[in-house]
């Protein structure tokens, strides 16, 4: 007669995997309290309680009293012993540097200006001491760094870390960042496209969680865009998959520094919506715009307005090619809120495929600026745990 019987290794196979799946699930958002863990492994309550206290107890993991909805909750992260995670991103014109523990709690975050045209080796050299001021800032030592995810504003190969577009950043072309970067700080680097990052970041964290498809735009000095399909970063053949500012707008428009004509980012990147109110405001900041706007200038408001179609008008290609659950758009110009939501919503509408659910949800970014560096530190996270610096989990 045959029986079914669950052998004592298959129980302890079955523990293990419990565990690594409660460890994963940390690992990816951060902190969970044990009501939202069970939520997300399928685990019974009950299981998920008796782990977290086994793993709490071998140091694996890090408990501390919180609140959800009005009630008493325990909030599950993982344990600041595990070691330190760092993000990187360079901007066109700045650079914003994060440390974090591996619950990807921000333990310090610091920003500082750069040229212009900045040359790569100077900008590397930078956000290594950064970063190596920032270990000692929080009394850890240098062999705590587990990992760096960096994040810069041109496409990237995934092979090999480094710009598969030539000219997109002067100074920076056939660098072999990663090489660089790891030589400074002896750990593991991953190099990714900023939009590519906010993308992740805010599917993970932010105003894109329980969507999928999830796209996502980077609207400040330049335009940038990534993609989420199934949870992963669509990347494409070389890295410039969701390129949305480079889309052509107008075949006969201005040259864009990608080479190409009428470019999107021609029309609504920073140089170009500033110099449309050269003549009439003077010489004015991203942030004079937006402040104006808000304020209730209507040259201003105009430029915005312009903005937003310009968007919609691209976006809406995107959406009849994949049709994403929610657009998330970040960068300085997100801060402008419906200003620059409202005309790209009525675009999106006119343009998209008609559907019973209607065009997709736009949404400012959750995270606001902070959401490429904070996914900078998701992919170093993800990087520790490939390659079995964290110590914990598959």
């Amino acid at each position: 007669m045959r029986t079914d019987r669950v052998t004592p290794g298959s129980q302890t196979s079955l523990r293990e995997a419990n565990r690594a799946r409660i460890v994963a699930a940390v690992q990816r958002r951060g902190a969970l309290t044990q009501i939202e863990l069970a939520g997300v492994t399928g685990l019974s309550p009950a299981t998920v309680s008796n782990i977290v206290k086994e793993l709490t107890a071998a140091g694996v993991l890090h408990t501390s009293p919180s609140t959800r909805s009005g009630r008493r909750a325990l909030q599950v992260s993982l344990a600041r012993n595990l070691g330190l995670v760092a993000g990187v991103h360079f901007g066109n014109r700045s650079l914003r540097v994060a440390l974090a523990d591996a619950s990807l709690r921000v333990l310090a975050d610091q920003r500082m200006p750069l040229a212009p045209d900045h040359r790569a080796d100077v900008g590397l050299r930078r956000a290594a001491l950064l970063v190596t001021e920032m270990v000692e800032s929080v009394d850890a030592g240098p062999e705590e760094l587990l990992a760096m995810g960096v994040c810069i504003p041109a496409p990237v190969d995934r092979r090999t870390g480094g710009i598969t577009t030539v000219g997109m950043m002067r100074g920076w072309d056939g660098m072999p960042l990663p090489e660089l970067l790891g030589e400074e700080l002896d750990v593991p680097v991953v190099v990714e496209n900023d939009a590519n990052l906010g993308a992740l970041a805010e599917t993970r964290f932010g105003a894109a969680v329980g969507h999928d498809p999830v796209v996502y735009l980077r609207v400040s000095h330049g335009v940038g865009g990534g993609i989420v399909l199934g949870g992963q970063l669509v990347h494409g053949r070389a890295g410039g998959a969701g390129e949305i500012g480079h889309v052509t707008i107008d075949e006969r428009g201005p040259i864009c520094r990608c080479g190409n004509r009428g470019c999107l980012e021609t029309f609504v990147g920073a140089p170009a919506l500033l110099g449309m109110l050269a003549g009439s405001h003077g010489n004015l900041t991203l942030g004079d715009l937006i402040g104006r706007a808000v304020e209730g200038d209507p040259g201003c408001r105009r430029v915005l307005a312009d903005t937003g179609r310009h968007l919609g008008v691209a976006a809406a290609n995107i959406c009849n090619l994949i049709d994403p659950g929610i657009i998330v758009v970040g960068g300085r110009l997100a801060e402008a809120g419906d200003l620059l939501l409202d005309p790209m919503r009525a675009v999106l509408e006119q343009r998209t495929m008609p559907s019973a659910s209607g065009p997709p949800g736009v949404a400012a970014a959750a995270l606001g600026a902070a959401a490429e560096v904070r996914g900078a530190l998701a992919v170093a996270l993800d990087t520790a745990r490939v390659s079995g610096a964290l110590g914990v989990g598959p």
